[in-house]
This record gives structure tokens, sequence and C-alpha cells, in this order.
């Protein structure tokens, strides 16, 4: 197939809090090393959210979106298997890490984390002017480009499980995985959207006897039910002391074992501290944004041995884990209900609006 004359859509991210413009660029052959995805579904992020917002850095212009899957339409020389071991062909439905770095690193041959790698580059963060101009979500194609990780789809995964697997299904199994959830523990979960709901079901697969939800959110409350919460707390009834009084109560006898943080509100910090037991652990994912600023009695941690740490993306196999986590569970918990809205590529604007005042859950993109 020949792609030097064709073209795709792709709506762009050009400065914060302005509309999308529908643009076109040219699409060329692919070379060594990358894979041509025609994008099938794309979801949005709530930290797509914060980039259209200003609240983090992003190259402008840019195609916003990370959670991508999509069709092969054309495979470079040297790209012949998945992570796996699978071998690709065009036509295979794949998604892949969400981000990408080719060379040489300390941190990924040496202390095997290569998503900290320097100049680690992100799909849905990059500049749209440049070649090959396709490295975002909300477009009709992405390239993939060397240094990627690539995981074929199952055919019996809907687009609806399968497009949040490489951000936030990945991100959590990282961060239950820091979290070192057991059987028997006491799991409270900050924040009750994506990475949350995902956390709740992570933490009661891994033997957790008590789950409990916080949010201020009614239908976020109610579906972390479904993910198998077996208490949620309406934070936004409650004063602070309160919600750390009644996660207290329902810990016995001395306060949780694990506390996780993915609401991105460093103001709960100090309340998820007074929640856990002596020897408790605290994991935080959710505060991705520069200058989130809290204040802490570092004292706490000392006396009473709390385990403090923090998660920002995560290792390639964790997508895979994602994979099998979701392909294990699919038929115990309703992930394919988080997708709960779609949109075309020329309503992305009234998307972000909904997704921003979290009228949906997560919005798909179909393009």
């Amino acid at each position: 197939m020949t792609t030097a004359r064709r073209t795709g859509r792709a709506a762009v991210y050009e400065k914060p809090n302005a509309p999308f413009v529908i643009k076109e660029y040219p699409l060329r052959p692919v070379k060594s090393g990358e894979v041509l995805v025609r994008i099938t579904m794309s979801t949005i992020c709530r930290s797509d959210i914060h980039s259209y917002e200003g609240k983090r850095p992003n190259p402008c212009p840019g195609i916003l979106g990370h959670e991508i899957i999509g069709l092969v339409e054309e495979i470079g020389a040297d790209v012949k298997k998945d992570m796996r071991g699978d071998p690709l062909a065009v036509g295979d439905r794949i998604t892949w890490t969400e981000y990408f770095f080719d060379g040489p690193c300390y941190y990924r041959d040496v202390l095997d984390m290569p998503q900290k790698c320097p100049g680690v580059r992100k799909y849905g963060h990059d500049l749209a002017d440049e070649d090959p101009h396709f490295l975002g979500g909300f477009a009709e194609y992405c390239y993939i480009v060397p240094g990627t990780g690539i995981l074929k789809l199952p055919e019996e995964l809907s687009d609806e499980e399968a497009t949040p697997l490489n951000c936030g299904v990945a991100t959590m199994i990282s961060v239950t995985e820091a979290s070192a959830i057991g059987i028997g523990d006491a799991v409270v979960v900050q924040g009750l959207g994506l990475l949350g709901l995902y956390g709740v079901a992570m933490a009661k697969a891994r033997g957790a006897r008590l789950v409990i939800g916080l949010d201020s959110v009614a239908n976020r409350l109610v579906m972390a039910k479904r993910f198998g919460a077996d208490l949620t707390i309406d934070v936004g009834r409650m004063r602070p002391d309160e919600v750390v009084k009644a996660v207290r109560q329902a810990c016995r006898p001395d306060g949780a074992d694990v506390v996780i943080e993915v609401c991105g509100v460093p103001d709960v910090i100090p309340q998820g501290l007074q929640m856990l037991r002596v020897g408790g652990r605290y994991t935080l994912g959710g505060l991705v944004n520069p200058d989130a600023n809290v204040t802490i009695d570092a004292n706490v941690l000392v006396k009473r041995w709390i385990t403090l740490k923090g998660i920002h993306n995560y290792h390639p196999r964790h997508l895979i884990q994602a994979l099998d986590f979701v392909m294990a569970n699919r038929n115990r918990f309703p992930f394919r209900d988080i997708v709960d809205s779609k949109f075309r590529l020329d309503e992305l604007d009234l998307a972000f609006k909904k997704a921003s005042e979290r009228q949906v859950l997560r919005a798909a993109i179909i393009p």
C-alpha cells in the first residue's frame, strides 16, 4: 500500500482553552521500526483535560490523546512481533505503551525503570507540525515509533474494554503492585474516576477483605459498588475529619493497611495519612500536575512507620498484565461500562466539556 500522497484528519490542540481545529496532515510510508495504525477508538484521560486547560505543559500545536487502539495498516522493516512474541500483521487490532524511548538508558538498562528514561516521549504530548505528525489519539491515524511496546488485542475484547488499557489500567497495575496489597488487607481509594474504579477492582482481585471508595460524584460512588467496593463514602457531604473517622471505624482495629490517591487533589494527603494503621502504606498516583503543594507533619511518617510512594507511568510488562487482568475479570467487573459516551472527531470540544464537568465517566472518540 502506498501512502505517499494520502492525508489524514486530526483535531489539533493549538493553545489552552481554545477550540480544537480539524486539520489534514500528509501520511508517508512507514520507516524501519515503525507501524502505521488506523485509529478505531481513543478516550479522553483526565491528563488530556489538564493539558487542554493549561494546567500541565504540552507542546502546541499538538494532537492530544494517548489512550488509543487501532488496526495495523503498514508495518515497517524490523517489526515482526508484539511484546508477547506473537506475530504482527496488517489488520491486527493493537494497543501500545503510552510512551516511547529508543536508545541506551541507565534507568532502563540498569534500574529497570524504562518509563523514567531522560528524554522519554509520550503519545499525545508531541508537536503535530513535525514529522510524522500523527503521534496522538484524536486523529484518524497514529504512527507507532521505535522504542514503543506493542500488544495485540484478543478478538473477544471490545474497543471499550481495550482502549483505556495503555494508560489508566496499566498505571493502576503499577500502583497496586507498589502498594503491595495482600490477602486480608483493608484498602482505601481516594478518587473513583477510571483509575480509582480499576484500583477498587484490582484490590479485590488481590484479596483485600475490605475496599473503601471515596468520591463526591454520585454516579461514581454507585459504579464503585459494581467494581467491588464494600463501602463508599461521599466526601462532599462530610468534613475531612468525619471522613477520616468513618474510614478508621470501618478498618478495625487501627486503620487501613493501604491508601491509594488517584484523585489528583494534594489536600487529601494529610487525610490519607490519618486513615492508615501503624506500618501502613500510602501510594500517590494522581498528582501529575506541577505545583501540587501540600503541608504534612513528617513526624507522622516516622512515628507511625508509614511508607509513602509515588508512581508515574508504568513498566511495559504492566501493559501485558493490564490486558491479562481485564481478560480474566471482564465477567466479574463491568469494565465496558466505564466508556459511557462516544463522540465524532469534530465533536471533540463537546466531549472535552462533558468530560471536564464530569458529566461522563470516560468519553470515547471514534474518528
